[in-house]
């Protein structure tokens, strides 16, 4: 099939690759348009506009895919289908009905479950022991479109959102291969999402990222691995914002001497550096400190020399 790539970030390579590789034909991609990133706002392509000048292929960048333009050069390009994964913005109707096969989504979740921006990271916060990928028709509505196919992942103890979307993204690049040579070969019809299980899964902010000491440890955990690396997980001491990397438990009762710490109480032990929450404390991992390098927390601790019974914020 003729294909249109719609997608933005990084995580959508592994499926631009596995369909350039494939028996389809990736004509143009479809992505968002440039745009300022890191502290000097420097303008930046997208990774999938990269990846398609690399290769002398078309990139399609509009403000918004409602207009004219973009909608003249889509019957243009006359594509089969439209393949899509992470584009990050809402395809209207018209734009819809132009390919012959419409727009197959690839989600990193196993629908009707975490629908919107950020299911990887819902998946953590919020516990989940087993996620997924889904392809799936997009139609009106979020992520709402029937199913055409999905994997399983199980969620690893200390992955982060970072680790888990890494797999799942080369995993759910296979999946959406397989799908389309399904549609092509007229032998895969989609299946309608259940009406029961559904969740949402917004994009978690910076204000969602900063840890709540007072939750139990657990929690505190999954907040931390939830939101790395974006936003990014922090809190504050001595008015400056820090940012932290995954925690650990702190060891089982009887193997090591754990500190008795109020929610947020800071203290040095033999095993590293403890943070005291709602419940056990943890064991703090990388720390970075506002306009320092990221660094272990034994080592940040002992320049920043911690009186007793301080506290993050």
């Amino acid at each position: 099939m003729r294909l249109l790539f719609a997608g933005t970030p990084q995580v959508a390579l592994p499926a631009l690759d596995a369909l350039a590789g494939s028996g389809h034909e990736v004509v143009a991609v479809l992505t968002r348009p440039d745009a300022p990133a890191g502290r000097g706002r420097t303008v930046l392509r997208s990774p999938v506009a990269q990846w398609a000048h690399a290769r002398g292929l078309p990139v399609l960048a509009p403000a918004r895919p409602r207009e004219p333009e973009f909608l003249d050069r889509l019957r243009v390009l006359a594509p089969d289908c439209v393949p899509v994964v992470a584009y990050g913005a809402l395809v209207p109707r018209e734009a819809l009905d132009i390919p012959r096969y419409g727009w197959v989504n690839l989600h990193f979740s196993l629908l009707p479950a975490w629908r919107g921006a950020a299911p990887v990271q819902h998946a953590l916060l919020h516990g989940d022991e087993v996620t997924g990928a889904s392809v799936f028709a997009l139609a009106d509505g979020l992520d709402t479109g029937p199913v055409y196919g999905t994997l399983t992942e199980p969620v690893r103890p200390g992955d982060t959102a970072g680790d888990l979307l890494a797999r799942l993204s080369v995993g759910g690049a296979a999946l959406l291969v397989r799908v389309l040579d399904g549609i092509a070969a007229g032998r895969l019809a989609p299946v309608p999402q259940s009406a029961d299980g559904v969740s949402l899964a917004p994009k978690l902010t910076v204000a969602d990222a900063r840890v709540r000491w007072a939750e139990p440890g657990f929690a505190v955990d999954r907040r931390i691995r939830a939101t790395t690396p974006d936003p990014g997980a922090w809190t504050e001491l001595r008015g400056q914002r820090v940012k932290l990397g995954p925690v650990r438990p702190a060891p089982p009762a009887g193997t090591a001497p754990v500190p008795d710490l109020k929610p947020g109480e800071l203290a040095a032990g033999p095993a590293g550096v403890y943070a005291g929450t709602g419940t056990v404390p943890v064991l703090l991992g990388e720390v970075r400190a506002a306009g320092r390098r990221p660094m272990p927390a034994a080592d940040w601790a002992r320049g920043l020399r911690l009186a007793p019974g301080e506290c993050f914020a």
